[in-house]
């Protein structure tokens, strides 16, 4: 089963493909969709919308899972991003994909133990998951916190499917 890993932002959105494979995570790809702080909100959401819609073609993944928005302080940024999670959506709906997904404190729950963990120990545990699979020559300039969330969403699904398996 193939993962699609998302962690939806107006400015830079984190992806990760995750193969779920019978002996453990393969990571597919990962990376940022990336857009122009200078263009207006509907070019940006149009980037977004474009590029969901190639990594769909390109990968073909078998799921759709996205990171649930909770922002308790900043509700323009929370209408920024619901924008652009909406955008993926439609996405995922014209690509005939399930969707899933999954607030914060469960994804951080999944990957560190720990609901309330920080960012940085979100990072930290998907590297230590994943090891040599996210290390690459050709990321080293991009953004590593948002892919390791899209990572960790991925992951936590794949955890998900396997935890219901066996139960």
């Amino acid at each position: 089963m193939l993962i699609l890993g998302i962690d939806p932002g107006t400015a830079t959105t984190g992806y990760g493909l995750v193969r779920l494979n019978g002996k453990g995570n393969e990571v597919i790809e990962w990376g940022l969709i990336e857009t122009d702080k200078n263009r207006t909100t509907e070019g940006r959401l149009e980037i977004i919308y474009k590029e969901t819609s190639k990594l769909l073609k390109k990968f073909t993944p078998d799921v759709f899972v996205i990171e649930k928005i909770f922002f308790a302080t900043n509700a323009k940024t929370a209408i920024a991003v619901g924008q652009a999670q909406g955008v993926m959506l439609l996405a995922a709906s014209f690509g005939k994909l399930p969707v899933v997904g999954y607030a914060p404190g469960t994804i951080k729950k999944v990957i560190t133990g720990d609901g309330r963990a920080k960012k940085k120990d979100v990072q930290k545990a998907v590297r230590k998951i994943l090891g040599n699979q996210v290390k690459s020559e050709a990321h080293k300039k991009t953004h590593f916190d948002n892919c390791a969330d899209a990572l960790a969403i991925a992951l936590t699904h794949a955890y998900k499917i396997v935890e219901s398996k066996t139960v």
